[in-house]
C-alpha cells in the first residue's frame, strides 16, 4: 500500500499541486519524481540490507535522475527519458540471458526463499535441473519483452497526449504490466513446479 501510494498517488497529487501553484510541467514532474525515490530508500533502510533486489532498483534510481537532468530540459522529453529507463530495465533481462544466470533467477531468489544460508542454497542447487532452467529464461524473456514494450507504448503517448494526461497514465500503465507480468510469473512458476514434480514421480516410479 505504501508504495503504491508512494509511486502512482503521491506524484500524481504533487504533480497537480504544483501546476495549480504555477510551476512549469518540467519541474512540477522533476519535482514529482522524488517519490519513488524516498520509497526505494524506505525499503533499504527497512531491510537494513543491500541485496540484488535493491541494488537493482537504486542503479536505475541513479540513471533516471542522470538522464532526467541531461538533454533538453522539457517536459515531453523528461516523460520520455523516464519511460526509457523502464525499456532499460526490459533490455537489461534480455542481455542477461547470454549470462550464466538470468536476471529472474536472482529476482526469484529474493522472493522465493527466507534469505537464510540454507534456502538461498536450497534455489541454487535449483539451477542443476534443466526444467528449472528453462522455466527462469522463459520468465526472463517475457520480462524483458514486456518491458520493452510497455517503454515503447508510454514513449508514444508522451508524443499523442497531453503531458497532465501522460503524468496520469503512466503509473497506470507501469502498475499494470507489472501487476500483469507478477499475475502471469506466479501462474507459469506454479505450472512448471507441477510438472517438474510430476516428472520426478514418474522417474522414481
Amino acid at each position: 500500500m505504501l508504495t503504491l501510494a508512494l509511486n502512482v498517488a503521491a506524484p500524481i497529487i504533487t504533480y497537480n499541486a504544483l501546476r495549480d501553484q504555477g510551476w512549469s510541467e518540467f519541474a512540477a514532474l522533476l519535482a514529482s519524481g522524488a517519490w519513488p525515490v524516498l520509497d526505494s530508500a524506505v525499503h533499504v533502510v527497512w531491510r537494513r540490507r543491500l541485496d540484488e533486489f535493491a541494488v537493482v532498483t537504486l542503479v536505475f534510481l541513479v540513471i533516471t535522475a542522470v538522464v532526467s537532468l541531461v538533454g533538453p530540459h522539457s517536459a515531453q522529453a523528461l516523460l520520455v527519458k523516464d519511460s526509457a529507463v523502464t525499456g532499460l530495465f526490459g533490455l537489461l533481462c534480455l542481455v542477461t540471458l547470454l549470462a550464466p544466470r538470468p536476471l529472474m533467477f536472482y529476482f526469484g531468489r529474493k522472493f522465493a526463499t527466507d534469505g537464510t544460508p540454507s534456502s538461498t542454497a536450497w534455489w541454487n542447487g535449483l539451477w542443476e535441473f534443466e526444467g528449472f532452467r528453462r522455466t527462469i529464461r522463459t520468465m526472463t524473456t517475457v520480462w524483458g519483452v514486456a518491458y520493452c514494450l510497455e517503454a515503447a507504448v508510454r514513449i508514444a503517448l508522451a508524443y499523442v497526449l497531453s503531458t497532465d494526461t501522460v503524468v496520469t497514465l503512466s503509473p497506470v500503465l507501469i502498475y499494470g504490466v507489472l501487476g500483469a507480468l507478477a499475475l502471469w510469473t506466479a501462474m507459469y512458476g506454479k505450472r512448471a513446479r507441477r510438472k517438474g514434480e510430476e516428472r520426478a514421480a514418474a522417474a522414481t516410479g
